[in-house]
């Protein structure tokens, strides 16, 4: 495990307590050397000027740390005034992405979808930023099939990525099924499997079911069975986890992005299992 390069996501705090809380997380998991740490972006662009000072929070560190980036909502112009400021502050890295629409709002913006942006960074910046982009092994939930969502994808890597992160799965076979048929497309890119350390089997179930990832039939009712016991919850947890990412890095995935939610210990507790 000690080669497999691992990074992390986070939010933006919207506390003064949450921000303090972050820059000790952000302590306990740079001390496992990571490959990078990113930071979320609210729908529409919401959290923008979060998203920034939460970068150069991370980033004093010394690691890298890459904002994601939408396009919805947001014109040619804003975008290249953006990404001229962040490559000022020294930020080489994005995770470029289409983006959530706040409710309410239609397809705002000049640019629809992330070929789109991915290609708009490529012909105003070359190659100033390392741009990673999103994958899903089980399929973006708006997307019409499984067909149309690879094509999606592959648009991406011809635009100029650089890797992708996938959405997070609880199903190794998702993953690699997915690799196999970019590959077999031509596209090389590396794609890090997203991993969501299971800490609370509501909040999970939610996030889940919003962003169309299947949580296995025998995974659900382990941790349903557990109730309110939030340590039996945890430590199950953490076994699936465990598993999963042994299995990922065995099959020869390139590394492991774990989502936070903010949090250092479930993460730290899955790198320890794994040797890291």
């Amino acid at each position: 495990m000690s080669s497999a390069p691992v990074s992390f996501e986070f939010f933006p705090p919207k506390t003064p307590a949450g921000q303090e809380k972050l820059l000790a997380v952000r302590d306990q998991l740079a001390a496992t050397n990571p490959d990078f740490f990113s930071v979320t972006y609210g729908a529409g662009g919401s959290t923008q000027d979060g998203t920034l000072k939460t970068v150069l929070a991370l980033r004093a560190t010394g690691i890298d740390t890459a904002p994601h980036l939408s396009c919805i909502g947001a014109s040619r112009d804003e975008l290249r005034e953006l990404l001229r400021d962040y490559r000022a502050q020294g930020i080489g890295r994005l995770v470029a992405l289409r983006g959530d629409l706040p409710s309410g709002m239609g397809m705002g913006g000049e640019l629809r979808y992330a070929n789109e942006l991915v290609e708009f960074i490529r012909s105003e910046f070359g190659s100033d930023f390392i741009i990673e982009v999103a994958a899903y092994p089980e399929a973006h939930p708006q997307a019409a099939g499984l067909e149309a969502d690879l094509k999606n994808f592959i648009r991406k890597c011809q635009a100029g990525a650089d890797s992708a992160i996938t959405q997070y799965f609880f199903n190794a076979d998702a993953y690699f099924h997915f690799v196999e048929r970019v590959r077999a497309a031509g596209v090389e890119i590396p794609i890090i499997p997203g991993i969501m350390p299971i800490t609370n089997y509501s909040k999970l179930a939610r996030f889940s079911d919003a962003c169309g990832a299947e949580i296995p039939r025998w995974i659900r009712k382990q941790l349903e069975s557990y109730g309110d016991d939030s340590d039996s919850i945890c430590r199950f947890g953490e076994e699936v986890i465990v598993r999963l990412c042994q299995q990922l890095l065995d099959g020869g995935a390139p590394g492991l992005h774990f989502y936070t939610l903010n949090q250092a210990e479930p993460s730290l507790a899955i790198l320890h299992q794994l040797g890291k």
